[in-house]
C-alpha cells in the first residue's frame, strides 16, 4: 500500500525541540554515505569496537555482556519508559533500533526522546527502545571473513540477553525491529531472514538498497571499497547473497503469511528515493504484504522523516496477536522485477 505525508505536527515534532547541537549532531549522522568514523580495519574479532562511549540521557542506560561469539564485552543501551519502574511485575515488548553507517551513538539521545515523548502524550505503546551496537560500515551483516559476526551477535546473543536481564514481551509479538539508512537496510535483511523474532519490521530510508551497489554515493566513493572490503571480503556476489533484495526472495513464502507486519518508509527529497520505490515493487512482484510511505519535503533525515510518519498505528499493530494467512501462490515469473 502507497501513503504520501505531509510533514504534520504531532508528537515527533515536540520531540525535535531539543538543543541546537543535538540536532544538528543528528542531522550530520543521518547521511548514508558520510564517513564520520576513524577506526580503521580490524585484524582480530576482539579488537573491533565492540563497545561505545556511554551516552547520558533521561531514562537511558549503559550495559555491556560478555559475548561468546566475540570473545569480548559488547555494549547496548536501553530506554526504559515510565510503565515500566510503575510495576515489579509488567512485562513490556522492545523495539531495537538499528544505527546508520557512521556506528557512532549520537543519534540515541534525540531517538529515546522522540520515543519518549510518543509514549507519553500519542499512544505509543510503552515499550523498551534497544539501542544495537552494529559497528561502523558493516551493513548489520556478518561479514564473510568472519571477523564482524554483527548479525549473529544481535540475533543469537543480544536479543536473549535482553530478554534474560529485563522484564520483556520475549515473543514475536514483543519485538519491533527498526532502523534508518543503513540501518534501514540492517532491519529489512536480518528482519526478513528472522520473521519469527519480530512482529514488524519498520524499514527507513534504507540504503544501499541497489543490488549491484552502484546507486548514489556508491559509485567511485571509497566509502563503498571499504564496506565490500570489511563486510564483503571484495565479494560482490556475497554482497547480493546477504542483501535484502535476495533474503525477500528466498523468505516470501514466510513473509507473505503477514505475522509480521512491513513499513517501509522515505522521504520525497532523499537521494535514494528512486531506490526504495524500486525496493517496494520487488516486495509488491513477491506479494510481500507491506506498508510503503512517502513523507513529502524530506530528504534524508532521521528526525524529519519520523516526524513526518508521526503516527503510533504501526507500533500498535505491530504488537498485536495476529493470525497467520494462508501463503498465496508465487506470482507469475514474468510479473517479476
Amino acid at each position: 500500500m502507497h501513503f504520501q505525508h505531509k510533514f504534520g505536527r504531532g508528537w515527533w515534532q515536540r520531540a525535535l525541540t531539543v538543543p541546537l547541537v543535538s540536532l544538528v549532531t543528528l542531522w550530520a549522522l543521518s547521511a548514508y554515505g558520510q564517513d564520520q568514523a576513524t577506526s580503521s580495519a580490524a585484524p582480530s574479532v576482539e579488537s573491533l569496537p565492540w563497545v561505545t562511549r556511554q551516552v547520558e540521557a533521561p531514562r537511558v542506560s549503559f550495559h555491556t555482556f560478555t559475548s561468546q561469539i566475540t570473545k569480548a564485552e559488547v555494549s547496548y543501551h536501553v530506554y526504559k519508559p515510565l510503565a515500566y519502574d510503575q510495576s515489579d511485575t509488567v512485562r513490556l515488548p522492545v523495539l531495537y533500533w538499528l544505527h546508520g553507517t557512521e556506528g557512532g551513538v549520537n543519534h540515541i539521545r534525540p531517538v529515546a526522546r522522540m520515543f519518549h515523548f510518543g509514549i507519553r502524550d500519542e499512544g505509543i505503546p510503552p515499550m523498551i527502545v534497544a539501542f544495537v551496537n552494529g559497528l561502523s560500515k558493516r551493513l548489520w551483516t556478518d561479514s564473510k571473513d568472519g571477523l564482524a559476526p554483527i548479525e549473529t551477535v544481535f540475533v543469537k546473543e543480544l536479543i536473549p540477553h535482553i530478554d534474560k536481564s529485563l522484564r520483556t514481551i520475549a515473543r514475536r509479538e514483543g519485538r519491533i525491529l527498526e532502523g534508518f539508512s543503513m540501518g534501514g537496510y540492517g532491519a529489512a535483511r536480518i528482519g526478513f531472514r528472522h520473521a519469527d523474532l519480530f512482529g514488524g519490521v519498520s524499514i527507513l530510508a534504507a540504503g544501499p538498497l541497489d543490488i549491484e551497489f552502484e546507486g548514489p554515493r556508491a559509485t567511485g566513493n571509497p566509502l563503498r571499497d571499504k564496506i565490500l572490503d570489511d563486510v564483503c571480503d571484495g565479494d560482490l556476489a556475497y554482497f547480493k547473497a546477504t542483501h535484502p533484495w535476495t533474503i525477500a526472495q528466498t523468505q516470501a513464502v514466510v513473509l507473505r503469511k503477514g505475522e509480521t507486519l512491513i513499513r517501509q518508509a522515505v522521504g520525497s527529497k532523499d537521494f535514494s528515493l528512486y531506490l526504495s520505490r524500486r525496493f517496494h515493487e520487488h516486495l509488491k512482484s513477491l506479494e510481500i504484504p507491506h506498508e510503503f510511505d512517502i513523507v513529502e519535503g524530506v530528504g534524508h533525515d532521521t528526525a524529519a522523516l519520523m516526524a513526518g510518519l508521526g503516527n503510533s498505528e504501526f507500533y500498535r499493530k505491530a504488537l498485536a496477536p495476529r493470525e497467520s494467512k494462508a501463503a498465496p501462490e508465487p506470482p507469475d515469473a514474468s510479473d517479476s522485477r
